[in-house]
């Protein structure tokens, strides 16, 4: 079943693609549903890009949900391990 659900937000950093060349994110959207490569039924498919520079500047990811919980509570206690005076912007 597909939810077409699409969660989006802006987002500042980067990422490296194809060829090791990083490039500037811009947009970021979560949606759960069917993947394009992983072997699973369905996944957290999340793409982080730069609309201003066309499709190719893309980075994807496809993970479980059980992987994509586990990458959640990981990012959340690194920040919060993080001291606040670094975490500006």
């Amino acid at each position: 079943m597909c939810t077409y659900i699409t969660v989006t937000t802006d987002v500042e950093g980067s990422a490296k693609g194809p060829g090791g060349k990083w490039f500037r994110v811009t947009d970021a959207a979560a949606y759960y549903d069917h993947p394009v490569h992983a072997m699973a039924e369905h996944t957290l498919n999340v793409d982080l890009t730069d609309p201003s520079a066309g499709p190719g500047q893309r980075i994807a990811l496809e993970l479980t949900a059980s992987s994509a919980q586990r990458l959640i509570d990981t990012i959340q206690q690194a920040l919060d391990a993080a001291p606040d005076e670094l975490k500006v912007g």
